[in-house]
């Protein structure tokens, strides 16, 4: 069942007629926000939501929406921490298959400080909780984006600090995550 949060945002799964929306909130985020842009071996669900958000009962995208704009999104899916980049005892530590990955919370700047991600996060922690054979959700976060680090340290425990690593390059401060279930 849809959720409306206090502030008249509705949050629920995606529909076909979400995508185009949803699209643009993570195509504005790579751009606007992180400054690098589109990068297909990072990105490539967000060419094919359909096929990994929506054919597939096991991954999920989550909306936000306010009036007919999708203006946040969440989503997860049963792929875990690829090596390389990230390290061996993390892609070990979080199988695919079982593991559920966070991905996609982006929230558009003039609709954040409403409970938006955390209500979308909280929705898809219960979506994981419900999905037969996962046993861990996992997320990882770029420290750089103003709030991030804060934000995921209030709702996740910290598994490894990779800005030392370099693991994505110049630019990208990663730190990983597990959200309890």
């Amino acid at each position: 069942m849809p959720r409306t949060t206090p502030t008249g945002y509705t949050v629920r799964p995606a529909t076909r007629e979400d995508v185009d929306g949803a699209r643009a909130v993570m195509l504005d985020t790579f751009y606007e926000e992180f400054g690098y842009g589109y990068v297909p071996r990072w990105h490539r669900d967000v060419m094919d939501i359909e096929g990994t958000y929506l054919d597939n009962p096991r991954h999920v995208l989550l909306v936000a929406t306010h009036g007919n704009e999708v203006v946040a999104t969440t989503g997860v899916h049963s792929t875990g921490p690829a090596h390389p980049p990230h390290p061996r005892r993390l892609a070990e530590r979080y199988p695919s298959g079982t593991t559920a990955q966070l991905v996609r919370v982006y929230v558009r700047p003039e609709h954040r400080r409403r409970g938006l991600a955390r209500t979308l996060v909280e929705e898809a922690r219960d979506f994981v909780a419900g999905t037969p054979g996962y046993d861990r959700l996992y997320l990882h976060t770029n420290t750089r984006v103003p709030g991030a680090e804060a934000f995921w340290r209030g709702l996740a425990k910290e598994i490894f600090d990779a800005r030392t690593t370099g693991e994505h390059g110049p630019g990208v401060a990663t730190v990983h995550f597990e959200i309890p279930l």
